[in-house]
């Protein structure tokens, strides 16, 4: 590489309302049309994954509008059996959750969808499902893949002992275990995000927790409808405060963001690096904790960090942006107890590495995360996606600190979840 020149520092200003977070929205969608009556959303994240399962419920019968920022979903109860194959697009978490919904409502649905979502892993819902009585096609590559029939029956309670934390497949249990109106319990190995289990019990449903062991108690009477204000993504914040902790001069105010303990390690990782990091405004809306978070420019102080263990589940989309954070930590940063990264919308891991070394970073893979050692090089290149919006927009971060000249394949991915992030990229660094 030529001799370095001395960028100009970055400043970062202002405020951001990030999109609504995603989990919250799928669930906000689903549960609605679950309950008996009208649910008033708001500030739902109109995204590509969010529109999959609006789709697929009004291919049930379920009458959902077009999705904006205020609007009434009529529930009915149940769902009935869709005419046509559900197409999931991209999204797994829409796949999974109503896979439990369909599996308890007895009758079946063909999912499909592209050819991301159709190489991750269904066996793990097929699993529970078919222990519960469903019946579960996987037609998908290696048998473990969509297109997937799942066949609903008259289902038996459950308690099921997970080998994995995963929300997608507790909540595939207790969404299955709400329709059919029997009594099922996840138990984990480490506590993954919450949002199913704290909005079933907003709309009546008994749900206790234990540690790390979920029970919905056996009910054959349908959710009650409850209005919901969609609090912001914490995951597309993570992506602001690594650019404001990167930040030479300045902060960064993202506003009305969930703060639920099961999403919020990105931040605590953030504060072990030695970023700025405070949370204002702190309260509950909807069972969800929400707050305003203010990061203040930390670039020449942070250090790398070892990241592993319970801490994981509660960051796993946020992995590769820490990753991406790393090259500019002094000294490492190692990530371990993430294979789940191997089975996201890409192999995140390989992805994520052979990405770093692309443009001139030092990074090593493990077989469950990865090796980041800092640098103050200039990192040049250009970035294969594989359509994965996590990963165009961690690289979009790092490719917007000056001197950086980072090329992203396919920008357009990101409305997967975001679909505004280069416009107030743009705007919080102008």
């Amino acid at each position: 590489m030529a001799a370095l020149t001395a960028p100009r520092p970055l400043r970062v200003a202002g405020s951001i309302r990030v999109p609504g977070d995603k989990s919250i929205s799928h669930r906000a969608l689903l549960l609605a049309a679950l309950a008996e009556g009208e649910s008033r959303v708001r500030d739902i994240l109109p995204s590509a994954d969010v529109q999959s399962t609006a789709g697929a419920l009004r291919a049930m019968g379920v009458e959902v509008p077009e999705l904006s920022p205020d609007f009434v979903v009529r529930g009915h109860g149940r769902l009935r059996a869709p005419a046509a194959s559900l197409d999931c697009g991209n999204s797994g978490t829409t796949t999974r959750l109503l896979a439990g919904v369909v599996a308890g409502s007895g009758f079946s649905a063909r999912f499909t969808g592209d050819a991301s979502l159709s190489r991750r892993p269904m066996r793990r819902v097929q699993r529970p499902l078919e222990a519960m009585g469903a019946r579960l096609e996987v037609e998908g590559e290696r048998g473990d893949g969509l297109p997937m029939t799942v066949h609903g029956a008259p289902l038996h309670g459950i308690d099921w002992v997970s080998d994995t934390a995963s929300a997608q497949v507790k909540s595939a249990i207790l969404l299955a275990g709400v329709a059919a109106g029997v009594e099922v319990s996840v138990a984990e190995p480490a506590r993954s995000r919450d949002h199913t289990e704290r909005m079933l019990a907003a709309r009546g449903a008994r749900v206790e927790v234990d540690g790390l062991l979920v029970r919905l108690r056996g009910d054959a009477r349908p959710l009650a409808p409850l209005d919901t204000t969609v609090p912001g993504d914490p995951s597309s914040a993570a992506f602001f405060a690594a650019l404001a902790a990167l930040a030479n001069e300045g902060e960064l105010l993202l506003t009305n963001v969930c703060v639920n303990p099961t999403r919020a390690g990105f931040l605590e990782v953030l504060r072990w690096m030695g970023a700025g990091v405070e949370e204002m405004d702190r309260r509950d809306e909807g069972g969800e904790p929400v707050a305003t978070i203010r990061v203040r420019a930390s670039g020449d102080l942070l250090r790398g960090a070892a990241v592993g263990g319970d801490v994981i589940p509660t960051m796993i989309d946020e992995l590769p942006l820490l990753a991406c954070l790393a090259t500019r930590a002094a000294g490492e940063t190692e990530i371990r107890d993430a294979a789940e990264l191997r089975v996201k919308e890409s192999d995140r891991i390989t992805a994520v590495v052979d990405n770093l070394r692309a443009i001139g970073a030092e990074a090593e893979e493990l077989p469950d995360g990865m090796r980041i050692t800092g640098t103050r090089a200039l990192l040049c290149g250009r970035v294969r996606t594989h359509g994965d919006h996590r990963l165009a927009m961690a690289f979009g971060i790092l490719g917007a600190l000056p001197g950086n000249e980072i090329e992203i394949d396919d920008p357009a991915c990101v409305a997967v979840s975001y679909p505004g992030f280069w416009d107030d990229l743009k705007r919080v660094i102008a």
